[in-house]
């Protein structure tokens, strides 16, 4: 058990996920980093200690899973719920990006779905019942622009997005009367390997960074309990539409 805050953040071992968790732990969360590669992982944690010095940050917490593993997400959140005593903070980031609105085969859209949805609510389906117990907590889920837009020849990608909202909508109603605050962080075109993938046109600095989402969620960490945010769309000022 520690008194500190405990944090998960899931698809931590870069992009935003990775500014995320440095911005937690530099909060005094005890972050708890979360994706497919443990050597990733690994390396993400070192680096946070390194840049803010084990004074101002705990060190952070590895595992190493698939988060559309039903089995392993229940064992692994027993197991962080019997080390710490509590679950503070769940970012719900682990994403995938898959191009076009007909042209996947079944496989690719259920592997897109099972990522962009399923992974979130298994999470979220086993941190809540916790929440819940203390009467506090905050969710965060990572959609996109996506998730409020359809944009064209990306509608199996807004397809998971806007379930994700949706499903983050219903919990902002239903939770905010407990004490527990949900918000989707929906951004556009972010500086990240996963735009790169997709084939953004926008330059770098051009795009929204992934310290911006991590301030984001630092400001709604530190507003007043009575204020809860159901969502929050980031544009970048070339692609705001």
């Amino acid at each position: 058990m520690i008194d500190a805050p405990v944090a998960i953040v899931t698809g931590a071992s870069r992009g935003i996920g990775r500014a995320i968790a440095e911005g937690l732990a530099a909060d005094g969360y005890k972050t708890i980093l979360m994706a497919r590669s443990k050597d990733a992982l690994k390396r993400v944690g070192f680096e946070i200690v390194l840049k803010l010095g084990l004074e101002k940050a705990l060190t952070p917490d590895l595992c190493a899973l698939d988060v559309t593993d039903e089995a392993t997400v229940q064992s692994t959140l027993k197991h962080i719920v019997e080390t710490y005593g509590r679950i503070d903070v769940l970012v719900n980031n682990a994403g995938q990006w898959l191009d076009g609105s007909l042209d996947a085969s079944t496989d690719q859209v259920r592997t897109l779905f099972e990522v962009n949805l399923l992974a979130p609510y298994l999470l979220l389906r086993a941190v809540v019942p916790l929440m819940k117990e203390r009467g506090s907590g905050y969710l965060f889920n990572v959609a996109s622009r996506a998730g409020t837009v359809g944009f064209p020849e990306s509608g199996t990608y807004c397809a998971s997005k806007f379930a994700l909202v949706g499903l983050s909508d219903s919990l902002h109603r239903e939770l905010a009367p407990m004490g527990i605050k949900v918000t989707a962080i929906c951004p556009g075109w972010v500086n990240t390997d996963m735009a790169i993938e997709a084939g953004t046109s926008l330059a770098a600095g051009d795009m929204i960074q992934p310290a911006d989402i991590a301030q984001t969620i630092h400001y709604l960490l530190h507003l007043s309990p009575s204020v809860c945010i159901k969502d929050i769309v980031l544009g970048s000022h070339l692609s705001v539409v």
